[in-house]
């Protein structure tokens, strides 16, 4: 193994990116000056799933500019992204999963690919896309990076929309309770999570934010406002999850019935209130 490692003139990442691009493992090895048993063992420690034997012609592609142009569903899959979604620190690819394979295959569509979705351990389907271009893109235009849970800020969004980019965050990272009449949305970065609940409340809607040990709440509640925000949400809607779409249309009163009178306020909503109250005496 020393004696390979030690005559191999390309790097992993490189070696990786060859055979995402469609290369063979013995096209590969030439390149890299190993044997393509190598390549494989190498492609395998790095998780990398291997094509059948005689498949290497297969070239996946992608739009690699998408992320450079506004849209709807650009800024849908930019919150669904954000919210569900990951970009490699060590590879040139970001990935999207989602337990519900059917809003992965209308993205991908979306986004001008053929590249596979897969399930893992845990009953999730993935979508990894190979991009330099788009890895780029969402970093460099959304600052969207490798680690964001924590750490990444809302990014701009143009007003016209800005209901989209919420749907696409709200798919990956809401919660709706139709019975309860509220709705909630998580997130690990208190920045971004600000930024969210100050958005809302710019187009009207009062909002309530928790703090918890890790992560961050923002709640919508009231009978009236969540039907009124969902009207926000979903309107002109391309991509969206059918399952909390529908959970929206168990309203069976029209608007001008509706009243947001003897809604619950979430306990730590209430705690959080004493504490700015307290904070501010």
């Amino acid at each position: 193994m020393d004696k390979l490692l030690r005559k191999r003139i390309l790097e992993t990442d490189e070696i990786i990116k060859l055979y995402l691009d469609g290369k063979s493992t013995t096209s590969i090895a030439k390149l890299a000056n190993v044997s393509p048993r190598y390549i494989r063992m190498l492609l395998k420690e790095n998780n990398v799933e291997m094509r059948p034997r005689g498949s290497w012609r297969r070239i996946y592609t992608v739009n690699e500019d998408y992320f450079k142009t506004w849209s709807n569903n650009m800024a849908y899959i930019l919150g669904f992204f954000i919210a569900d979604g990951m970009v490699s620190s060590n590879h040139q690819m970001i990935s999207f999963s989602q337990k519900e394979k059917y809003i992965l295959e209308n993205i991908r569509s979306e986004l001008d690919s053929n590249h596979k979705i897969t399930k893992n351990n845990s009953d999730v389907y993935l979508l990894n896309i190979n991009s330099k271009e788009m890895k780029k893109d969402l970093k460099e235009i959304h600052g969207v990076g490798p680690n964001k849970t924590s750490n990444i800020k809302f990014p701009y969004v143009p007003k016209e929309y800005m209901s989209h980019f919420v749907r696409g965050y709200f798919d990956g990272d809401g919660f709706v309770k139709y019975e309860k009449y509220f709705i909630s949305f998580v997130g690990g970065s208190k920045l971004f999570m600000q930024s969210l609940r100050n958005v809302i409340d710019e187009y009207g809607f009062e909002t309530n934010f928790t703090e918890h040990d890790t992560y961050y709440r923002v709640y919508v509640s009231g009978r009236k406002t969540i039907k009124l925000f969902s009207d926000w949400m979903y309107q002109n809607k391309g991509l969206y999850l059918r399952r909390k779409y529908e959970a929206f249309q168990k309203e069976t009163l029209p608007l001008d019935q509706l009243k947001d009178r003897g809604i619950k306020v979430h306990k730590n909503a209430i705690k959080n209130r004493k504490l700015e109250r307290k904070n501010c005496d």
